[in-house]
């Protein structure tokens, strides 16, 4: 049996989607087609496709035996989770050859690192290289030439923007192709406590330094469950990727044994390689996303999902909204406890039972939406089998596995919360998300206090450091969004932040920017739409404004009388210094063509070019 609110939002989510989905559905199948598209081409097209096949390549890439799959890939040696990917194109077009393919690398997309670029200039142009990666797909996939892909992606914005491209070619198959995580290092909490050290001048910049490397030490994701881990842990749950493929460590014999065998698997989904065709289009349904969402408060995961599960979903052309989140966590256990939500990490989490033991407690709740398509067939079924190496193949065993470690992964019927990890504030702010999964009960849930305002992160820094902000506050930190200066992560002020919550101070942050996927110990109010620079009340508030953060309430609420708000100026900010330098000047297109927080942030279906795009205030169900 479902849960009665989990059905009555995945039912007003299709009824929200009809005309979009139906539409792009249509052009699926219109896209479809008689047969692969290359075989239509022009003579000279298709040999300039080919030159650099072999004989026997170019044979299954004129006949109709076998599939040509696109490899397109993140890899990097800045990015420790996509530095895995140095030798994976070769071993997959090994493996699809094996299965009577032929594979080729289609394109390459950016992957930049939010961890090097916090609180730097490049950190202006992440959020906006999600759209740049999505169309990298588009173009790679615009010669005509495959029957089905692979997409080796894992970290913030390129998971996310590879699904937002490759939906524009949904009716091929595809499967995501994850890394897995670096091994434990030095624990999160240890770091965190050295950082709050150095910021109070208590450490120096080489004991920093020999700590934030301890933490990351290898190739692989990070361990904390920031969006990197949030994005693999949801594209499991809506069956993108092989079950239990997304926390094995890289360099393992499992690791390479899962990785040959999805290779295997995009063979058999496309249109020449059996009859189990199965179009990326039909797996992202609006079930699937409902299951994502559900994943998502069930394990406390990063607050930028609410932007990229939006945008993604647009992409296929279903609408969800911070509404579906908010109704949905109230009725969705907190399940899972990994840092910043508790002690352990992501390896934790896989050696306490992992993505089945999470999928089958969930199911068996009514949590999830078990009748899906998935990238290994209908059903959510065989995800909740275990992961395993036989003769050194990957298999899944015949057993439905319970948690290892119940502070880790807890029962659904004994859950550490009966609602989830995030909530949807509202008020006369506007609307924002807030990450409650990680805050202390009691006064951390609800914050007043006067306003401390700051138009630049650095600001804010500088204020901690000469003592000005010894005292309760709520930290306002404006223009920040994404028409502003790009939406950049601001985790560069948990650390003072939190170092005045553990003096005893009341603290929270209120702003339109983002924050890390593992920041959470602060009450934060961020993603606040209307933006303060589209209209947004952010833009008049004044130091010493009292502003009221309840998560338990939902409420954001500026303590100012209406009329003295109507007397007020909008700020007009000076922007310049975010908007160039570092190569950020290039994007000032897709930048002014972003749409709003709820609406997922992307330019790509801002299809009305308007000056600023709004989110009204909404009403609650």
């Amino acid at each position: 049996m479902m849960n009665d609110i989990v059905a009555k939002v995945t039912d007003r989510i299709v009824r929200r989607s009809e005309k979009n989905r139906s539409a792009y559905l249509a052009r699926l199948e219109e896209a479809r087609g008689e047969g692969p598209r290359r075989h239509r081409l022009p003579c000279s097209n298709l040999a300039h496709g080919m030159a650099v096949c072999t004989e026997g390549e170019a044979a299954v890439m004129q006949g109709t035996d076998g599939p040509a799959i696109a490899i397109f890939t993140s890899y990097n040696d800045v990015l420790s989770a996509h530095h895995t990917y140095m030798h994976y194109p070769a071993l997959l077009k090994e493996e699809v050859a094996a299965a009577g393919g032929v594979a080729q690398v289609a394109g390459g997309v950016p992957a930049m690192c939010d961890g090097v670029t916090q609180g730097e200039p490049g950190m202006d142009v992440s959020l906006i290289s999600r759209d740049v990666i999505a169309l990298s797909i588009v173009i790679g996939l615009s010669h005509g030439m495959y029957d089905g892909a692979l997409l080796l992606g894992i970290c913030d914005k390129i998971l996310p923007g590879m699904l937002m491209g490759g939906l524009q070619f949904g009716h091929l198959p595809m499967i995501l192709v994850p890394g897995g995580p670096m091994p434990t290092g030095i624990s999160n909490r240890e770091k965190a406590a050295a950082r709050e050290r150095f910021a109070q001048g208590e450490i120096d910049r080489e004991e920093m330094l020999q700590v934030e490397c301890a933490a990351y030490h290898s190739t692989g994701t990070c361990t904390f469950y920031g969006t990197a881990n949030s994005n693999q842990l949801l594209a499991e749950v809506m069956g993108l990727n092989l079950p239990g493929a997304s926390f094995v460590n890289p360099g393992t014999p499992l690791r390479e044994a899962v990785t040959r065998a999805v290779a295997r698997q995009v063979v058999g989904a496309t249109e020449l390689g059996g009859d189990s065709y199965t179009p990326l289009g039909r797996v992202v349904s609006e079930k699937a996303v409902v299951n994502a969402i559900v994943a998502l408060l069930a394990t406390g995961g990063s607050t930028n999902q609410t932007m990229h599960l939006v945008a993604v979903a647009r992409a296929a052309g279903i609408r969800i909204d911070w509404d579906d989140f908010s109704d949905l966590s109230r009725a969705v256990p907190f399940m899972v406890r990994i840092y910043p939500n508790g002690p352990g990490d992501i390896n934790a989490f896989e050696e306490a039972g992992g993505m089945a033991v999470l999928i089958g407690e969930l199911l068996d709740g009514g949590y999830l939406h078990g009748d899906v398509d998935t990238v290994v067939g209908p059903g959510l079924d065989r995800y909740c089998r275990p992961l395993a190496l036989s003769d050194g193949e990957a298999v899944w065993l015949n057993e439905r596995p319970r948690s290892g470690d119940v502070e880790v992964i807890a029962a659904v019927g004994k859950p550490f919360d009966e609602s989830g990890g995030l909530k949807v504030l509202s008020g006369n702010l506007g609307r924002a998300v807030i990450k409650t999964s990680a805050l202390e009960e009691g006064p951390h849930t609800v914050v007043e206090a006067p306003a401390a305002v700051f138009e630049d992160q650095h600001d804010l820094v500088k204020a901690f450091e000469r003592g000005e902000l010894d005292r309760d506050l709520v930290a306002v930190v404006r223009f920040q969004g994404p028409q502003a200066i790009g939406m950049p992560e601001l985790h560069k002020l948990i650390t003072p932040l939190s170092v005045l919550l553990h003096r005893g101070r009341r603290v929270a942050l209120v702003t339109d920017g983002r924050l890390s996927g593992a920041s959470g110990s602060v009450p934060s109010a961020i993603h606040v739409t209307p933006e303060a620079l589209c209209g947004g009340l952010l833009a008049k508030v004044h130091d010493g404004d009292i502003i009221r953060i309840d998560a338990g309430k939902g409420v954001l609420e500026l303590a100012v009388d209406g009329e003295e708000l109507a007397r007020r100026e909008y700020v007009q900010p000076d922007l310049e210094s975010h908007r160039t330098g570092m190569g950020r000047q290039i994007f000032a297109p897709l930048r002014a063509s972003t749409m709003g927080a709820e609406e997922g942030g992307s330019a790509l279906f801002s299809y009305v070019h308007e000056s600023c795009h709004v989110t009204p205030a909404k009403e609650w169900e």
